[in-house]
């Protein structure tokens, strides 16, 4: 296998697991006649990360193998050691980096490579990169990546015009958002969602390694037996309006991935303040005639045109994937 392609499995290990607030890394040790004799993933913040696992799966064959790994390793002590010092201490004779580390307090790990006699190569992997998108973005402009969500009608209502709850999307757009908050770190609302809607915020109808932070944002004081506040995981209210201020506060609590999901004005006031940098948008198949609109009546004639970078059929509602 290529060099490439062993970045691309390193990047396979690190996908699945929720490691917030750190970086997915993945690792694979290769010996020098192409056979796998460890690999591993960082799973969980505060425990071992994707190098450590692999070179304790390796252990002894590690010696003169090259290692592929997503990200470059750490170079400070945190939580746990830095893993350049255990590549060298274990003996391997090349790394291979997909991704310079952007954070200044872990960056160093290839100088120190270099300096202990490692072979340091980097090589561009875009399966790397992308399994580490939002957190990169998070590091890198210093504040969290931004994903609206919006449910809509063919005529761009989200709900009935009577006020009363409207089910737009469909039992299986429905599961598939609770995939999507499995994979993020906060679920935002305004406050006027939190006392209409009274929701939850959580994962519930698929098995989740992790709760994301249930967020609502807006000046107007809430009663504490809003559900949001009694689910599993922790909740916080952002005492803002403006956009900055929120991704702000945001990043104090080291949210690097938030999914906005509601209502009108919050999803309006991010758009506006260009601070989403992906919308997925649940076309559902139906007509409402009235009732309000997603972002507001003249939005609509406001918002730039997008990307759409993909789409799906979701049992007939379409998901639209737009980047600015």
């Amino acid at each position: 296998m290529s060099d490439l392609a062993w970045l691309d499995r390193a990047a396979a290990l690190a996908a699945p697991w929720m490691t917030f607030p750190n970086p997915r890394v993945g690792c694979v040790i290769v010996d020098d006649h192409g056979t796998v004799v460890g690999e591993g993933a960082h799973q969980l913040a505060g425990e071992a990360h994707a190098e450590v696992n692999a070179l304790t799966a390796a252990g002894e064959r590690a010696h003169g193998a090259t290692a592929y790994v997503t990200l470059e390793p750490c170079n400070h002590h945190g939580r746990t050691g830095p893993c350049s010092l255990a590549l060298i201490t274990a003996g391997v004779r090349r790394v291979v980096i997909a991704v310079a580390d952007p954070n200044m307090r872990a960056a160093g790990g290839a100088e120190r490579l270099r300096a202990a006699g490692v072979q340091v190569d980097f090589l561009a992997c875009p399966a790397a990169e992308a399994v580490n998108e939002h957190w990169l973005h998070a590091v890198r402009h210093q504040r969290p990546f931004v994903t609206l969500k919006l449910a809509t009608s063919l005529d761009g209502r989200i709900a009935a015009a009577t006020g009363q709850e409207t089910a737009i999307s469909n039992a299986a757009s429905r599961l598939r958002v609770h995939q999507l908050r499995a994979r993020v770190d906060g679920v935002l609302v305004g406050t006027n969602t939190a006392v209409v809607d009274d929701p939850e915020l959580t994962v519930r109808l698929i098995e989740a390694q992790k709760q994301p932070w249930r967020l609502v944002v807006g000046l107007r004081e809430l009663p504490r037996d809003l559900r949001m506040f009694k689910g599993p995981g922790p909740a916080r209210q952002i005492f803002a309006h403006d956009p900055h201020d929120v991704m702000e506060a945001l990043q104090f609590l080291e949210i690097r991935h938030v999914l906005v999901e509601g209502g009108a004005t919050v999803a309006r006031a991010f758009l506006e303040a260009g601070l989403v940098d992906e919308c997925i948008w649940i076309t559902a198949p139906m007509v409402l005639h009235q009732g309000p609109h997603a972002l507001g009546a003249p939005a609509f004639m406001e918002v730039k045109r997008w990307r759409r970078v993909g789409t799906a059929d979701v049992a007939g509602d379409l998901w639209s994937y737009l980047r600015p």
